[in-house]
């Protein structure tokens, strides 16, 4: 049958996120014959793209889903929407708005890399903007790829720019299996790496072969090819990032440009729609609380479980990430838990905060290649043992040993030591939207969310088929073809 326009496919979406960055004529359209001619119609092009991350990271869609439905984070607000309640209980339907808006930004980012990358190279200017501009817009959307996969599994692969509807018509858009669309984001990230500049010293916020390598040495980590994700995040340790030494600096006021981010996803108080929400979502909905300025009042989305409080280990500095109580406006405390990671504490506007999102740092490379390492093969205080002690040592915390008189500091075995960095990124990434997709990537999902559920008297379980997200009902039901992940109903 023919196949239905999707939205990430739209031929005229607008190319940039605010009209203050160009101004076109007619002011309605961008077509080719006004625009993709100057360098700066490029970089325009590429602001509309990273834009999406902003969306991905920093609205209301993949925190709810990689925080809210793990074992870290649930609701403290009275009035839960049907959307929050999903995630909060592992009980994704087809029609979720947190997943729906995944799929979409995701897919508007793929398009919009597409129209650079099968445009550029006709472009008039010099080879070198041109190779940065690839390279840029090559991580992008595998960058974007990596997230759909790890959703939703198989989806539709899309690499060229449509000029017609004709040629929509006639691309093939059902799911392209899982390993090549894999494929793709490898080859993608890959000619990324070797565009793009290779310094830590540029602009953070924008991709460079650091980036590039971290997200390709993740994408073999979770495909399980253990030498190759060691080989590459060994590359990007000889590349010049270093661990702050104060762990909460990644997180506050002015984390811009710090040594050990790889990138990130700058947020802007003041501008409206270029602030982030954390401040409000990650801290509980007291009516009287008096923590923020103007008695803005908390959503209580995705606060942190009295579970993830009591897994820190006595005296972790990181344990500053979670407030056990919040002031009221009479001077007095209410014991109920908040986070500080990401929240602007000079905003009184919801959606407002201007503290930038961390999406790759360096502590992440260390860390996985550890679990890369131990995955090859568990060596007795070898590297692995070296790698995670110095996540913990910043800490403020002992090094763990294959020999440590102490149970809880001893790690003897290849199993032992998958535990102990399980715990260690639980601790390490609170809020940084990768709890979910470790569980995941390393099996360990429906265990540890069930005996969750357990503890806390929930009588709600995840299932194996629900690791996958549902494929969008709106999706389905304009393109049948597509077909539904097991295990969920389609209408």
């Amino acid at each position: 049958m023919k196949k239905i326009i999707f939205y990430f496919i739209t031929i005229v979406f607008a190319v940039c996120s605010c009209e203050d960055f160009i101004t076109l004529q007619p002011e309605d359209r961008i077509n080719e014959g006004i625009f993709f001619k100057t360098s700066g119609d490029y970089e325009t092009a590429l602001i509309g793209v990273y834009s999406g991350l902003q969306s991905l990271h920093g609205g209301s869609n993949l925190m709810y889903i990689s925080e809210l439905m793990s074992d870290n984070h649930t609701i403290w607000w009275t009035s839960p929407t049907n959307n929050e309640m999903q995630c909060n209980e592992c009980a994704i339907t087809t029609t979720n708005g947190f997943v729906n808006s995944v799929w979409s930004v995701c897919y508007q980012g793929i398009s919009r890399c597409n129209n650079i990358l099968n445009r550029v190279d006709g472009a008039n200017f010099s080879d070198d903007l041109k190779d940065q501009f690839k390279g840029e817009a090559l991580f992008l959307r595998g960058y974007f790829y990596f997230y759909l996969v790890r959703f939703f599994g198989d989806v539709p692969l899309v690499t060229i720019a449509f000029r017609s509807p004709n040629e929509i018509s006639d691309y093939d858009m059902t799911r392209t299996p899982l390993n090549q669309v894999y494929q793709q984001i490898i080859k993608d990230l890959k000619a990324a790496d070797s565009l793009l500049i290779d310094s830590d010293e540029d602009d953070k916020s924008r991709a460079s072969s650091g980036a590039a390598k971290t997200v390709l040495g993740k994408v073999y980590l979770t495909r399980k090819d253990y030498s190759l994700a060691a080989g590459v995040l060994n590359q990007v340790m000889g590349m010049g990032y270093s661990l702050v030494a104060d762990y909460s600096e990644m997180f506050t006021d002015g984390n811009d440009q710090l040594a050990e981010s790889i990138l990130e996803v700058n947020f802007l108080s003041g501008n409206v729609g270029e602030g982030n929400s954390y401040s409000t979502i990650y801290n509980p909905g007291i009516f009287n609380m008096d923590i923020f300025p103007g008695g803005m009042v908390g959503h209580g989305s995705i606060v942190p479980t009295r579970d993830l409080a009591n897994a820190y280990e006595e005296n972790d500095l990181r344990r500053w990430t979670i407030l056990d109580s919040i002031l009221l406006d009479d001077g007095t405390y209410q014991k109920d838990l908040g986070a500080r990671k990401f929240v602007d504490f000079t905003t009184g506007i919801s959606g407002d905060g201007g503290v930038n999102f961390t999406a790759l740092r360096y502590a992440d490379v260390l860390l996985m290649r550890a679990e890369a390492l131990n995955e090859i093969g568990y060596v007795a205080d070898g590297e692995a043992f070296t790698l995670l002690n110095q996540i913990r040592t910043r800490a403020g915390l002992p090094s763990k040993t294959s020999t440590n008189p102490v149970d809880s500091l001893r790690i003897a075995n290849q199993a032992e030591f998958r535990l102990a960095m399980e715990q260690e990124r639980r601790i390490e990434f609170v809020y940084e939207q990768q709890r979910w997709f470790d569980l995941v990537r390393t099996g360990r999902a429906v265990t540890v969310v069930n005996a969750y559920f357990d503890n806390i008297g929930w009588d709600f379980e995840l299932t194996s088929t629900e690791t996958l997200m549902p494929i969008p009902q709106g999706e389905i039901d304009v393109a049948p073809e597509l077909e539904q992940n097991d295990g969920y109903l389609t209408k």
